[in-house]
């Protein structure tokens, strides 16, 4: 009996380790319920209700396949090298395999179960799947990690030019098993079941993640580079949740983006290449995570930047949580975030600003509120996104290069459409008053909107001075 251990994988075309356990014989699947180690990681309830439902859709593929899924739960991921040993000694399980985790808990977890069950002699198996190159296997001259996004997107685009990673076999019915599927749990303790009006955004399945995949490929990725930075048009993919839990691969997004641009990585559609160099971006975060791991224990990359001073403005960060700032497209943003579980990408750049240069907020307090609301909620990701924004990681904006809100919103929100929707206060202004309503309107008491909780030029000035003042 073979055994996979799914995680962050839940499909089952293009699973390098569903194919490979097949491959090897009688295949039995298990997932594992860790409900204190998501709290303390900040998963999103939306998130891991969007895992449940994606698992239940998920077990009716695998038992058309004859494979049985298993599930169980344990507090921590400590207590997984145990339960997956005695769920391997239960049904005389040969080897077990997982594609690869990149977090610094999720390799410890990973390496104490390879511990446990190499001890017991049973076989361990794991497998690149999350991304298209190992981390390890894009180093610099010297054989460091990349720091410069520029300089790994270049040799990865070498690499992909020499050969692209192909898609996994096609999974084949087995022999039906005397092994029953579990059922799969409709909530988890300590997780609230999020409104319908969200899950209705995101539909579970396989088959939903390829429609949306298909469709961008089809319909949108030309005009890619263009209108992914105006929130009110639907620009984007919209697959980042199905990337995130697994449900669609990275391979099968570069094949669909190669497919669309006559299989061109650096000429044809821009805005095909354009979204390659996306997926380049979140292949170079989650490098980072293995070359760097301090980034995923809650530290800066640049290490200097841990003595900036940061405002401990509790009333302040609550504000801009609740989109109540009297800025318009950062509240919008914020409003969206609570509502749908996501934030257009451009608008997550403009609010981790604000937060972390205007309010000179900890940073850390922005990545942990945003890990705790996005149903796409990447650890790699989330952590790059915020670092870069705050001008405390690789490769991150010049401390001194610092988004205006207001600017941002009349260039890339030039009717304020994305504002009016968000913001029903303002619909009635018209565009011009809608991006900053308390100075165009004069009269406050119009708007029925909050005043602005800070001054954007002096907060600035306050900024650039705190970053001018860090030992180097």
């Amino acid at each position: 009996m073979q055994l996979i251990w799914l995680r962050n994988d839940l499909r089952i075309n293009d699973n390098t380790a569903l194919t490979a356990t097949c491959q090897r014989g009688p295949t039995l699947a298990v997932w594992i319920a860790s409900p204190e180690q998501w709290q303390a990681h900040d998963e999103a309830p939306c998130k891991v209700d969007f895992w449940l439902r994606n698992l239940r859709e998920l077990r009716k593929s695998l038992e058309a396949l004859n494979i049985p899924l298993l599930v169980r739960t344990t507090r921590t991921w400590q207590d997984v090298p145990q339960t997956v040993l005695e769920l391997c000694q239960k049904h005389q399980v040969e080897a077990v395999h997982w594609n690869d985790d990149y977090g610094v808990n999720e390799m410890r977890r990973d390496q104490a179960t390879r511990e446990a069950l190499q001890t017991a002699g049973i076989g361990v198996h794991s497998y690149l799947d999350q991304l298209l190159f190992s981390p390890g296997t894009i180093l610099t001259r010297s054989g460091g990690y990349f720091q410069v996004f520029s300089q790994f997107k270049k040799v990865c685009l070498e690499r992909l030019h020499v050969g692209v990673p192909k898609l996994a076999d096609k999974v084949t019915k087995q022999k039906p098993l005397k092994i029953s599927s579990d059922a799969i749990p409709r909530h988890i303790e300590g997780f609230e079941t999020p409104p319908d009006a969200l899950r209705k955004l995101w539909p579970a399945g396989e088959q939903e993640a390829q429609t949306r995949l298909q469709r961008f490929a089809d319909e949108s990725i030309d005009d890619y580079h263009v209108a992914r930075d105006l929130p009110a048009r639907p620009g984007t993919s919209q697959i980042s949740a199905y990337l995130a839990a697994g449900v669609v691969s990275p391979r099968q997004c570069l094949h669909a983006a190669l497919s669309s641009n006559r299989g061109e990585f650096d000429s044809g559609s821009t805005g095909a290449q354009t979204w390659i160099g996306e997926l380049i971006w979140r292949e170079f975060y989650k490098h980072i995570l293995v070359g760097y791991p301090q980034v995923s224990m809650h530290h800066a990359f640049r290490a200097h930047t841990e003595k900036l001073q940061w405002r401990k403005a509790p009333k302040e960060l609550q504000a801009w949580q609740e989109g109540r700032t009297g800025f318009p497209l950062i509240d919008a943003a914020m409003r969206q975030l609570l509502a749908t579980g996501w934030m257009h990408n451009r608008l997550r750049m403009v609010v981790a600003m604000f937060l972390s240069k205007n309010l000179l907020i900890d940073w850390r307090e922005g990545e942990r509120f945003f890990m705790r609301h996005l149903i796409d909620g990447d650890l790699a990701a989330n952590n790059g996104g915020w670092q870069w924004s705050a001008s405390t990681g690789t490769d991150s904006v010049p401390y001194f290069r610092i988004f205006n809100p207001v600017t941002q919103s009349k260039r890339f929100d030039p009717e304020g459409r994305f504002i009016a929707h968000w913001l029903p206060e303002l619909e009635r202004l018209d565009k011009k008053s809608i991006h900053m309503p308390v100075k165009s309107a004069g009269d406050f008491a119009t708007t029925n909107y909050v005043k602005p909780m800070v001054s954007l030029d002096s907060s600035r000035k306050r900024a650039l001075e705190a970053f001018k003042s860090l030992p180097r």
